[in-house]
């Protein structure tokens, strides 16, 4: 088959992706600039002149950025052992590592309620060997959202090194540490700039998927508004959609600007890609 025919094959997923997502989208984003039939930006311009709006959008880039880095620094040596591991050894480890997967993000979410509640088992615990005097108030905090986020979205990250980390020859360490490299020289200036493709599509599965996520927040965060928490209260309780397409609209740009970001800071530290 010549090569502009295999193209074809592309055309049934891109006529799928272009009735079902390019136009909605593009739809709803023309919305928000119409106001009174007239072209208006007024709607992004009160979204950013509110206080309360931006306090929102602050704090689910914080969330979403913290969870980013607690998730890269507990998977990144968990996903190098991992990778060290003899065949059998390291499919059942994998396999743990999906489990959660398998599981509602609705059910771990209830269940670290359970755990991090004013009454729950931390709490009781913590209470019982007397290292505090009160329960600490870690439910419907942004701590809360995190530690669920973080249980949510770990498994992606592991995984994904995991893949990158198997194809690092084990010959050129070697090489390193016998050219004088020490354990940890390997480490930093081999190991992680090979690491950085693997880095990257983690941090942004992580992130994107920690900017976007409604379950995991509107549960463990309560009153606690985040963007998407804050885009279901106004398309869904408050009926104001025009609002929901711009809370929607400036999700998608800055999810764009984020990844755009972070591959910057890819092509800076792996230069040859």
């Amino acid at each position: 088959m010549k090569k502009r025919y295999l193209y074809l094959l592309l055309l049934p997923g891109l006529l799928f992706l272009t009735v079902f997502m390019v136009i909605p989208i593009l739809s709803m984003i023309g919305t928000t600039f119409h106001d009174n039939g007239t072209f208006s930006i007024k709607g992004y311009v009160d979204f950013f002149k509110d206080d309360y709006f931006i306090k929102i959008l602050l704090t689910t880039l914080r969330v979403s950025l913290l969870t980013t880095i607690i998730c890269i620094l507990i998977g990144f040596p968990v996903s190098y052992y991992i990778s060290k591991l003899q065949a059998r050894k390291k499919a059942v480890f994998l396999l743990l590592t999906i489990f959660p997967l398998l599981t509602s993000p609705v059910v771990r979410s209830f269940s670290w309620m359970i755990i991090i509640g004013k009454n729950g088992v931390l709490n009781k615990l913590l209470l019982g060997a007397g290292l505090i005097n009160q329960p600490l108030e870690i439910l419907y905090t942004p701590t809360a959202i995190i530690i669920g986020l973080v249980h949510l979205f770990l498994p992606l990250v592991i995984v994904t090194l995991v893949g990158v980390m198997e194809n690092i020859e084990m010959d050129l360490l070697q090489a390193a540490e016998s050219l004088g490299a020490s354990k940890l020289g390997v480490f930093l200036k081999i190991v992680v700039p090979l690491c950085v493709p693997g880095l990257v599509i983690g941090s942004i599965l992580v992130f994107v998927g920690s900017f976007t996520a409604y379950t995991t927040p509107a549960l463990l965060g309560g009153k606690q508004r985040v963007i998407s928490t804050f885009l279901y209260q106004n398309a869904i309780t408050l009926n104001d959609w025009k609002l929901a397409s711009i809370v929607a609209t400036i999700m998608i740009v800055v999810t764009f600007i984020i990844i755009s970001i972070m591959n910057g800071v890819a092509k800076k530290l792996n230069p040859k890609g």
